[in-house]
Formats: C-alpha cells, structure tokens, sequence
C-alpha cells in the first residue's frame, strides 16, 4: 500500500519536473624542450531519518527532488547484468522559489532553529610556506598535515637547517620545506623534512591515526612514507615498497585496517600495502582490465573513485563507469550503469563522496544501504582542448550531480543539476551529513593552466529534506580562487579549512592564477552566531573514547535546558586524505541512540569494519540541526 501511495504521489511529479604532471604522451613538449602541461588523469540533502537538520533556502539553483527510496526499483528484481549499458534516472529541474530562510527539519516535521546565514569566510594563515596540494587532519593532536612536491625544489618556507634534501641524480641541494604541520586553533606551523617525491601521491590513516602515504612521481612512485601522532616526529620513508609505481592512485581502507592502493599513470593494476618495512614483489601486484578498459586517449580514469560499501565490496568508479570488486577473491562481482554526460576523474576531476551511513538503535540489519554521490567533471575531450590545443579552448564543465544505492544490484544513477558547473573541486561531508561542494572552476580541465572561471561560491546539498524545495543553496563566496590542487578537512569546531590551488609547475606569484599559499576557514550555515543555543558541548573526561564493533557505549554532554531526544543526532567522522579532487576514506555514520537521560547519551557502535573501518574518528553531537561547539575523537579498535 505503501508503494502505491508512492507512486500516486510521484509519477505526477514526474510530469512537473520536466582536467600532477605533464601530460604524456610520448615526446610531447614544447618547443622550449619542456612537457606541455601537468596532466591529472568523480541518499541527496538537510536531515537524518527521525532528526533534525538544517535545510537551507536555495539561491537560484534549480533542481528537482529525488525520491530517496526505492525510485529506481526495476521492479523489485535485481539486475544482475555486468554490461555497462545506459540506465540512468534523470530528473528535469524545477525552479524553486529563492528562499533566505534556512530551517531545521525533522524527516517532513518542521521544527525550530530559523537562519538566514549562508556562511562566513576568514583568513586564517596569510602564508603556510607549502601549497597544500594535499591535506589530511590528523587524529588527537589537531593539527593539519599539508605537503606538496619536492619536484620544483622551491616553496616560501625554507628548512630550519641542515640538512638539505638530496635532489635525485644531481649533486644539488634543495633547503625548501615540501611538508608542514599546522595547528587548527593558532596556526603555528611546524616544517617537516620528506625525501621521496610526494606529487600526486595518495594516502589514509591507520589504526593508530598515523598517516600511511603512498606512490607520488619518480623515486617517489614506489615509496610508502609513515607520519605518526606522537610529538616531534618526522616522516619515515620506504622507497620500493610497493610492486608498482603509484602516481595518481587511489588508496582506501579496508574492513580489517588494510590498505589497498588502485591505478596510476602507466599502472592499470591494484595491490596491497605492504607492512611497515617490507616490499611487494611484481607477484603481489594484480591486473585490473577495468582500469584499461575505462582508460580515454587523454586517460580520465586516474585517481578513481574508491569506496568501502557496507557488504565489504569495493566500490570503483572511473571515468564514467563503476563496478564492485570483492578484495578478498578479486573478483567483479557486478558493473552498474554507465554514468553518461562525460568524464568524472583525472584530468575530468569531478568530485565524489559517499553519503552517510545510517544506523538503527540495536542495528541487526543484513546489509545497511551505502549510496554514492557523484558531481561535476568534463565532456570527455576537454583535457586535449585546454592543454593539447591552441589556443587553448576551456569547454564548460559538467553541472549534474548523480547519486546511486552501491548496495542494490540494480541501482540505477538519480541525476540532478547543481546551480553551476564544477570542476576540481571538493565534496566535503558536513557533520550533520549534507555535503558541502567546494573549490573548483567552472571551465576547463586538470593541468597547468588549463582551467578557467573559479567556482568561488559554496553549494550545499542536502542530503535528506522535507520533500520541497531545491536540494542546492548557494552559499556566500570567497574571494580567493581554489583551482588545480586545492584541499579541505573539516574541523573538530565543523568549521572548514580550505587551502592550496596551484595552476604552475612551481611557486609563480604573477600568473593568471597565482600559487596560493594562504589558508582560509569557512563556517556553514549551522554556524551562523543566532543558532548558538543549540550548540551542545561534549563532556570528555566523562566520555567513552576507545569502543570495540558493536559495543554500547556513552557520550556525555554537558546539561543546561531541556533537550528532546528526537532532536539529537551523534555522528562520527573519518577525516580524509584530500588531493586533486578526491577525498579517501572520507566517512560519516550516524549512530543509533539507544538512550538519552541526564546529559547521557547511549549509542551502539557501527557492528563491523564494513561500516566503519578500525581507526580514529571525529565524534560530533548535532541538535536541531547544529553540530556541538567541539567534536571528540574516538577510537574504533580492530
């Protein structure tokens, strides 16, 4: 009955709505003997189920809204096809009314907090040193870890002292500084040394919350380099680590706290990261004909989009194409629809992320639903137009979203149209689940300076909504430019640290798109000063930190009025490794409240690591919408 009703009410709706190094191509340089351009080859909304959540006023935005169950059902069959023939729900969109209001929504309930904030900027380091090309938040100590590449043998900060860095093959030496770690709160930074070359690398943090980065360009293409949490430490580098080299590749974090590491230019294989100090042979590299067969003339299939789904597959997406490959018997176990409109990973560089994992109070379900979102990129040819051709022709990029059930064997893509095209830019997971799509321009490709029109505007999305409305609001723009090689982490205050953007093959200050080094924070709209009240405040010292999978454990906050269970929301992130557009192991869960009384809050811990991989998380209570003053990190143990 159920499903009739929904259909009743749907299918008039239905009528309604009606481009890290150069390019290689073999010998293809400038006449000035130098490569032609650095070639870099991606459920929507406001609440939680039974939540409150913001939901923002959209800005001129048009879209249609996306039934989040079961639209694309096939009947209820499974299909079990592996071609990759077209099945793609596409929704016309519709011009909604602009709105200034943002209201906090429970499921269709309206409830309170009331805002018209549509975000705030600051500046908050004028000069990191590096150009953050990539970024990650690192666990307990608060404090950024920010790299670029040893390449160019130049930044704006130089080596407190010897000793210099050994540039490869040559008797120089470069005093520069490629790696720092900034502090969150003052922004004291801290140079790190790194010897193996980090450009276009790829990473994600263990267990214990150390950074285990791999791949990068030349001697660095092989190497795996570990950073730990504890004070003073610096990097500790293994070169030849891995089977193959790894440059625009893609790691990701298994159920058991494993790491497996996909593609990179010339590499169509995928392999495990060896332990600490020991080295994969050719043996224990395998192919992946998926990686050749989704390779375009100007490839677009580098840094692919790789997901742990719920069920222990791994979800891969690159290009236009997606499949789940089961790690254990490497084997495809099912190839979904292609994703037509053009190319989503490097040099296309759209963004992607997966959506938030929801969870029940005393959770039992089989298989718990994972959807992935999928925004932006370029029409297939637009890396050959902007940086092959001349003069260089920057084509419009992509300006659809897509998002589809990985959990389901027939799921089809429910595409949608963002406000404007976007490309290079970030899905960032807020804490209270809408994603936040950031950085970028408009037009163009990956590669140096082969894009145009910086997208200096935020757009949130709503991960779930009271069914009206526009899924996008434009939010308040910055005024610095976030191109090629731009980076974020979300912050333990929700606040977002927004760095990088670098269009040059070194530190040029008068270019078109200058290399940035300044560091910026932006506060959403849960920020905005009027909805303070309802910002709770986690009481540590009274709060579990270490939980086993499944465990029931308790987040204390601390009392002061009358606070409704329904409205609570406890929410644990995993902060990614960003780089080029991509953010590995980027992760949200909202956990099942069992309980609520005196500031105690009771929740169960996510049941496996299929949900939510071993490590450290941000642990985050929203209310009405509204994120705590502080997360908690808390530790998920093997």
């Amino acid at each position: 009955m159920v499903n009739i009703w929904r259909g009743l009410i749907i299918f008039p709706l239905l009528f309604i709505y009606g481009s890290c190094h150069d390019f290689m191509f073999p010998n293809a340089f400038h006449q000035s003997g130098k490569p032609i351009a650095e070639f870099k080859v991606p459920h929507f909304g406001g609440a939680f189920p039974g939540t409150a959540s913001l939901v923002v006023g959209d800005d001129g935005g048009s879209a249609a809204n996306v039934d989040d169950e079961n639209s694309a059902s096939n009947g209820g069959k499974d299909d079990d096809e592996t071609s990759h023939t077209l099945s793609v729900q596409s929704l016309d969109n519709e011009s909604s009314n602009s709105s200034s209001q943002i209201a906090a929504v429970g499921g269709a309930d309206v409830v309170g907090a009331q805002t018209t904030f549509k975000g705030s900027w600051e500046l908050f380091v004028e000069n990191a040193g590096v150009s953050a090309m990539h970024m990650v938040l690192l666990p307990k100590i608060d404090q950024a870890l920010m790299f670029d590449a040893t390449v160019w043998k130049i930044s704006k900060l130089k080596l407190p002292g010897p000793p210099c860095r050994k540039v490869e093959g040559t008797n120089e030496e470069d005093c520069w500084c490629h790696s720092i770690l900034m502090d969150v709160e003052t922004g004291n930074i801290r140079p790190l040394r790194i010897e193996h070359d980090t450009w276009c690398s790829s990473g994600a943090l263990d267990v214990n919350g150390r950074l285990v980065s791999t791949g990068g360009y030349n001697n660095g293409s092989d190497t795996v380099r570990i950073l730990d949490i504890a004070p003073n430490s610096e990097w500790i580098e293994y070169p030849g680590a891995l089977g193959n080299g790894r440059w625009y590749a893609t790691q990701v974090t298994l159920a058991d706290g494993q790491f497996m590491v996909f593609g990179g230019r010339d590499f169509p294989t995928y392999e495990f990261v060896p332990p600490q100090g020991q080295k994969n042979t050719r043996n224990e590299v395998h192919a992946f004909k998926f990686l050749v067969e989704t390779h375009d003339p100007v490839e677009n299939n580098l840094y692919p989009f790789v997901y742990l789904s719920t069920d222990g597959n791994l979800f891969i997406f690159a290009n236009n194409r997606s499949i789940l490959l089961n790690p254990n018997n490497h084997q495809i176990v099912h190839e979904f629809p292609v994703l037509p409109g053009g190319a989503r990973n490097y040099p296309a560089s759209g963004s992607s992320c997966l959506l938030p994992i929801i969870l029940n109070p005393n959770e039992n379900r089989r298989v718990i639903p994972a959807e992935v979102l999928v925004c932006g990129g370029t029409p297939h040819d637009a890396f050959e137009k902007a940086d092959l051709q001349r003069p260089k022709v920057f084509l419009p990029g992509n300006t659809d979203c897509a998002r589809m059930d990985i959990t389901k064997r027939n799921g089809k893509w429910k595409v949608i149209n963002m406000p404007s095209a976007r490309l290079l830019g970030d899905a960032v997971v807020l804490p209270t689940g809408d994603v936040l799509l950031i950085n970028g321009a408009k037009s163009g490709s990956a590669g140096w300076d082969d894009a145009r029109d910086p997208n200096l505007n935020p757009v949130l999305y709503k991960f779930k909504g009271d069914g009206t409305g526009s899924k996008f609001t434009l939010m308040n723009p910055s005024n610095i430019p976030r191109m090629y090689h731009s980076s974020f982490a979300v912050l333990p205050d929700s606040k977002i640290l927004i760095a990088g953007s670098n269009t040059n093959p070194g530190y040029f200050d008068k270019a078109l798109f200058p290399t940035e080094v300044r560091v910026e924070k932006f506060s959403p709209h849960y920020l905005d000063p009027n909805l303070a009240q309802f910002r709770q405040e986690i009481v540590v010292e009274q709060s579990d930190n270490q939980v086993k999978f499944g465990q029931k454990f308790h987040v204390q906050i601390r009392e002061g009025g009358a606070i409704e269970q329904a409205k609570l929301q406890v929410t644990i992130y995993s902060p990614p490794f960003t780089t080029h557009g991509i953010s590995m192991n980027q992760r949200l869960i909202q956990l099942g409240i069992e309980e609520f009384n005196s500031g105690k809050i009771v929740v169960q811990a996510p049941k496996n690591g299929n949900i939510a991989p071993p490590g450290y998380y941000m642990l985050f209570v929203n209310y009405n919408g509204v994120p705590c003053r502080r997360s908690m990190w808390i530790q998920i143990l093997p």
